[in-house]
């Protein structure tokens, strides 16, 4: 019961978090620093809890689909559309910060955006600081600004340092596998993955194709244990 509730390895290296919390500063300083050329300090750090929620994916799971490039350009326009039109039809509340919080949540899910710091940047919107009301929808340009420089950054650092970003769509690789041998233990696929996700009724942040890659290494790995396995008893 205990164990449910403890958290698993990580299964990275210490120098790929050093990798990913240097990306994450320089990413996050960038972004403020850009939108504060443009609309002032006030406003840009008042952005400053989402664009760094959103590095942190960005840099440190870039390969999940939290952390695409359409998930938070996308994201971040719906929390600002919404966030700014709650605010102008029901005021600066808290519950209509969170009412707007909940309409983004739904409406990037639809988009195939789902981003989770625009939850927060609805509401960071919602209950914005003088500076960030007085724009108005002028705000909007604010947000996308920092995202966009955001993702920029992140494109550049993660490539420059030999991780792919985005992620993509992967081919799987070419196996042979003969009519016998399908019958008896059918090979896992992309669509069927795909399948078997849409059967479990909940969001998993891999892609299909990504989870058949790790599938197909394992039964590499699985192989190659046998084959050791076969070898070591005949040389007993």
């Amino acid at each position: 019961m205990l164990a449910r509730w403890l958290p698993a390895a990580i299964n990275t290296r210490p120098a790929e978090w050093s990798r990913a919390a240097i990306g994450m500063a320089l990413g996050t300083l960038l972004s403020v620093w850009v939108c504060a050329q443009v609309f002032g300090m006030e406003v840009a750090l008042h952005l400053l809890g989402p664009l760094g929620a959103s590095a942190v994916l960005l840099f440190a799971v870039s390969s999940g689909a939290l952390a695409q490039p359409w998930s938070i350009i996308g994201s971040y326009l719906c929390a600002g559309v919404v966030a700014l039109l709650v605010a102008r039809v029901l005021g600066r509340t808290l519950g209509s910060a969170c009412l707007a919080a909940g309409m983004t949540v739904v409406l990037i899910c639809w988009l195939r955006c789902l981003h989770p710091p625009a939850g927060g940047l609805a509401m960071t919107l919602v209950l914005a600081d003088p500076a960030s009301t007085a724009l108005g929808w002028q705000e909007l340009p604010a947000v996308m600004l920092g995202a966009g420089a955001l993702v920029t950054c992140a494109l550049a650092y993660n490539n420059a340092t030999r991780t792919r970003y985005p992620k993509g769509a992967t081919e799987a690789p070419n196996t042979f596998v003969s009519k016998a041998q399908a019958a008896r233990d059918p090979a896992i696929t992309a669509a069927d993955l795909k399948l078997a996700l849409a059967d479990m009724e909940q969001f998993y942040d891999i892609e299909p194709t990504a989870l058949e890659q790790l599938i197909h290494a394992a039964e590499s790995h699985a192989r190659r244990r046998s084959i050791g396995q076969v070898l070591a008893t005949r040389v007993e």
